[in-house]
């Protein structure tokens, strides 16, 4: 597989009489330069009149989804967006159902930092916020106090390997 964040574009004139007739495409590429691909890709169809296409795959787009009749200009900007902000971005978005808009907030005004588990942000936190005895530290279940700032949804976890968490406020 490829690192590359790319579309397969389909001639459906010669997919609908049996026929495989496409192209994978670098989706980062201008929108004019993709559809200036899909046209020589049309215009050399084994079929006459071939007209339509329909986007039959995709990869490296980090787990946004790519629908078969999803416009150009969507999947450019997926791709765009994914060539930007990587794995993580990918990762977002989906997380917010796919809103790019939703995501680059999120990334750039909502991101908290990167942890090795959900204690390690609670004990983070309330360290900068309160000096604690000594004595006390080990009574704290900093890992309870997490799991309740979440389920009170004070923030969401994308998990990109293990122990490597990212928090985001929930915005």
């Amino acid at each position: 597989m490829s690192n590359e964040i790319q579309i397969y574009v389909a001639d459906l004139a010669a997919y609908n009489n049996g026929r495989l007739h496409g192209r994978w495409i670098d989706a980062t590429k201008s929108v004019e330069e993709i559809y200036d691909i899909i046209k020589t890709l049309l215009k050399n169809s084994p079929e006459e009149d071939a007209e339509e296409f329909a986007i039959h795959d995709y990869e490296g787009f980090e787990g946004l989804n790519i629908s078969e009749y999803e416009g150009i200009e969507s999947a450019h900007d997926k791709a765009v967006f994914i060539e930007e902000h990587g794995a993580l971005g990918g990762a977002v978005a989906s997380h917010l159902g796919g809103n790019l808009d939703d995501a680059k907030r999120s990334l750039e005004d909502g991101y908290i930092g990167a942890y090795s588990d959900i204690e390690d942000y609670a004990r983070e936190i309330t360290e900068s916020c309160h000096e604690l005895p000594a004595y006390i530290e080990h009574y704290i279940d900093y890992e309870s106090m997490g799991r309740d700032m979440e389920m009170n949804g004070d923030f969401f976890i994308i998990e990109l390997g293990y122990k490597k968490l990212h928090f985001f406020h929930n915005l």
